[in-house]
């Protein structure tokens, strides 16, 4: 069946996608072949931690095939106009946090309603990340595959240079809120080490502060209200308190000098420090930072990414696709995609097993992970997310990398960044 897949695949190219063959149409009788197609982007975790492998063990009628692009950027391009045309769509498509708004709006008839079928229990995932897949309506278009609970990464060998508790514990006391954070950051600059700065990014600071509340950039009614919330106002402030009062790096996250920065230990800490983050630092701290990093509580934990699957209406394999999501999204596996990629589980339920309650991180001088990202998840509040959520914080981020690496005044900084989305939002 799987060599009959890959005909199928090859003859009709790249809009074959949802044409995943099978006997029956994918009834899901559990007699007859079925192939799956699953569309990801990057490395999202399945295949490689053999889940793919152990579902079709557990169920020797289905064979699974994954297509990934690279980018998510292209993969929701294709998505987009595939929905649109409503062809071409896989058994299984995945969805980045950042678009599921998009999703759960005009387009959520486009997905089945998990509601309705049987089996699917959702009442294991936390309740924010219910609530983002869920449609006004209150169909659930989407299932939960990680999540980007945050704390604050540091190095404990900066902190003790300059005075301040290197302990976990006692460091996650000294931040009671961000105000007490950038208090501990003038600390820090007056007895620290002269070459480090205390935070990386006016930028980090932002999308820490921001993040933790739940009206951001969009009213519950779902207009655009950036300019009145008192997340941005308060987050902005913080942010141009940090960068006035020189506590920051001056870079911008994800940029090659922002990678450099780590493996040279230019600055003390990360204020918003998601699961995933982890093995970021790791990688580009490299054996430099080994025992140096550690990770504390945030005063207001927030979510920094994560994503979801859903089963697009045009599949012709829905009631098999379904089961296949919700194996996928199911505790156990949660778990071992955690133990095995380190995505942080999206299930309350996985929260309590042993695999994720009770790991650490070597690296980060075995700082109980589990233990620190579960107590970070509950705290977590419902956000209300909009489709140019992401284009809003880009804007905001880049009005405060001009006010750092420019010189711009907060006033002229914020001046820019409004114009410059009224020109984007506008489009």
């Amino acid at each position: 069946m799987f060599a009959v897949g890959i005909a199928a695949t090859l003859a009709t190219g790249l809009l074959a996608g949802c044409g995943s063959d099978d006997d029956d149409g994918g009834d899901g009788d559990g007699d007859s072949q079925v192939t799956l197609r699953v569309g990801v982007f990057g490395q999202f975790g399945f295949e490689e931690a053999g889940l793919y492998e152990e579902y079709e063990a557990l169920n020797e009628h289905v064979t699974i095939e994954q297509d990934s692009i690279a980018e998510n950027g292209d993969y929701i391009t294709q998505l987009r106009t595939r929905l649109a045309q409503n062809s071409g769509l896989l058994d299984i498509q995945a969805i980045e946090v950042g678009n599921i708004a998009e999703m759960t709006g005009d387009l959520n008839g486009r997905w089945v309603d998990f509601n309705e079928y049987e089996g699917v229990d959702t009442g294991h995932f936390l309740p924010w990340k219910l609530d983002q897949a869920t449609s006004e309506d209150g169909r659930v278009i989407g299932l939960g595959t990680d999540i980007g609970p945050t704390g604050i990464c540091y190095r404990t060998d900066y902190f003790e240079e300059a005075g301040l508790p290197t302990d976990r514990a006692e460091v996650s006391a000294l931040f009671t809120d961000w105000e007490a954070y950038l208090a501990v950051g003038e600390e820090f600059a007056a007895n620290g080490p002269a070459d480090v700065a205390y935070l990386d990014s006016a930028g980090g600071m932002f999308n820490a502060v921001v993040s933790a509340y739940e009206e951001r950039y969009y009213s519950a009614d779902g207009e655009i209200n950036y300019q009145e919330t008192e997340a941005v106002q308060t987050a902005w402030d913080l942010s141009v308190q940090a960068a006035e009062a020189g506590l920051t790096d001056k870079q911008q996250q994800f940029q090659d000098e922002w990678n450099s920065a780590f493996a040279n230990g230019a600055f003390a800490t990360v204020a918003s420090c998601p699961a995933w983050m982890l093995g970021y630092i790791q990688e580009h701290a490299g054996e430099n930072g080994l025992g140096n990093w550690d990770v504390a509580q945030s005063p207001n934990p927030s979510n920094w990414g994560g994503s979801f699957i859903g089963v697009p209406e045009a599949g012709s394999n829905k009631e098999e696709a379904v089961k296949l999501a919700a194996w996928l999204t199911a505790p156990e596996q949660q778990a071992k995609l955690f133990s095995e990629r380190g995505s942080f589980p999206s299930s309350s339920e996985a929260h309590e097993l042993p695999a994720v309650l009770e790991a650490t991180h070597e690296y980060f001088q075995d700082a109980p992970i589990g233990e620190i990202f579960t107590q970070a998840a509950a705290e977590i509040p419902t956000t209300i997310i909009g489709p140019s959520d992401q284009v809003i914080q880009e804007n905001i981020t880049n009005g405060l990398v001009a006010l750092e690496q420019q010189g711009l005044s907060p006033d002229d900084a914020w001046s820019s960044v409004v114009s410059q989305l009224d020109n984007a939002l506008a489009e």
